[in-house]
């Protein structure tokens, strides 16, 4: 594995990605890899300490701690969320009666993408994010911030302290962690002490720092900053103690299990296999594997295990480029004998095929629009008015992505009918549904 090394720096410097750290533990060993600087032009190293901030990763730790609480029996999985969180008396009666949290953990509360972070008409933030939601709980899988911000305020509610001050108490201390919270919990300022992160324009290569930018209601979806190290330490709670697991007794083995198990109908097309409870599943030749990526403002970090084998890969970089050092690193991993899909899941797209016109039109998730034209012989979407990318239609209403900007290839989505209609209602693009139209919630 020390070759690692030498792929993880080539790749660094041919993705302009200013700062990366690696983590690889297979057959009892673990190699650890660091290169670059902290932030770009400083000189300030990146070593295998350096915290990067690690987005969506985040939310297996939120997930984690939630879990802590259901084996201490303070929280029940599939109990309606209502009885728990009092602001939920002014939900909509759909949503107040229906949505729990297993659902908020996995996906499959039809919660929009991203929560509202202002009271709106006298209501909480977290309650106006359930209104005008793409589909009704327990239908399906989308992708949402706002059910992690929801975990985030049950997590307060149950233990009588902040969301950080949880995570701090119930997790990271007994794990031997410390981690740097994104934004000041006190201050909701953001919090210096970490690699910066970076945007790169590849066409004049140029490289500059950007601050990270998340209100405190987001913080449990994405506003941790770790080492790749660290992840592999939160990592080991799922490993058997023969492949190096650690077992800190936090979390009972069969709640383990469950945060591992596929939740049914949770299909996240495009974006992974299937999902667990805080954890993606990604196919193997083999086994299947777990983990979550992360994308904070100019970072790309990336955790993936597998249990049956002992295997932990964990990947930070400080730069918006640095998915492409991870589809390099996973390629040459899989040449060497490691079973780990180089894809972000295993979707055949098949043949391409005509484009089906009942496509076009506009289609939403809480405030972002996704609007499908066609222009000239081309399929595009437009999002929020931004030209972003070419659809190609394949089979069963599959489409791969082809950005228009740099004519990079995106995850492959996908066109949903109604099974009543028949007709074209929905688009599943980043794990995310948009309903063709708002479906506005009435608020008690």
């Amino acid at each position: 594995m020390e070759h690692l090394r030498e792929v993880l720096e080539r790749s660094a410097r041919s993705n302009d990605v200013p700062g990366a750290q690696l983590v690889v533990l297979k057959n009892g060993k673990t190699w650890e890899f660091a290169c670059g600087e902290e932030r770009y032009g400083t000189g300030r190293p990146m070593t295998r300490d350096s915290k990067v901030p690690i987005g969506s990763i985040t939310k297996t730790f939120t997930a984690t701690v939630l879990m802590v609480l259901v084996s201490d029996g303070d929280i029940a999985l599939d109990e309606p969320l209502a009885r728990s969180l009092p602001e939920m008396r002014q939900a909509p009666d759909e949503v107040a009666h229906l949505l729990t949290v297993r659902q908020l953990l996995s996906h499959t509360g039809g919660l929009r993408a991203e929560p509202i972070t202002s009271s709106t008409r006298g209501r909480s933030p977290l309650v106006s994010s359930l209104l005008d939601a793409p589909q009704e709980p327990g239908a399906g899988f989308s992708y949402s911030n706002t059910g992690y911000a929801l975990l985030g305020r049950l997590i307060e509610v149950t233990t009588g302290m902040t969301w950080a001050e949880a995570v701090e108490t119930i997790l990271l201390r007994p794990l031997e962690l410390t981690l740097p919270f994104v934004v000041d919990p006190a201050s909701g300022l953001t919090v210096p002490s970490m690699a910066s992160g970076h945007t790169v324009n590849r066409a004049s290569r140029r490289i500059r720092p950007v601050d990270q930018e998340l209100d405190l209601v987001e913080a449990p979806a994405g506003g941790l900053a770790a080492s790749a190290s660290d992840l592999l330490e939160l990592a080991r709670m799922h490993l058997r103690p023969e492949h190096g697991g650690a077992d800190h007794g936090l979390v009972t083995s069969d709640d383990l299990a469950e945060m591992r198990l596929p939740v049914p109908g949770a299909e996240p097309f495009g974006l992974a296999d299937g999902w667990g409870l805080g954890l993606a599943v990604f196919r193997g030749a083999d086994h299947d594997w777990l983990g979550h990526d992360g994308t904070a403002d100019g970072t790309s970090c990336h955790l993936r295990l597998n249990p049956e084998s002992g295997t932990v890969i964990a990947l930070t970089t400080n730069s918006s480029t640095g998915i492409a050092l991870w589809h390099d690193l996973l390629t040459e991993l899989r040449s060497t004998g490691t079973d780990i899909d180089t894809s972000a899941a295993s979707v055949d797209i098949g043949s391409r095929t005509s484009i089906p016109p009942d496509c076009v039109g506009t289609y939403f998730n809480g405030d972002t629009s996704y609007e499908v034209v066609i222009r000239g012989d081309d399929l595009q979407l437009v999002v929020d008015d931004e030209p972003l990318a070419r659809l190609t239609v394949r089979d069963r209403l599959v489409f791969s992505v082809t950005g228009l900007a740099g004519g990079e290839a995106g995850r492959p989505g996908r066109f949903l009918r109604d099974p009543r209609s028949g007709r074209i209602d929905r688009i599943q693009i980043g794990g995310r549904i948009a309903g063709r139209r708002r479906h506005a919630r009435k608020v008690a």
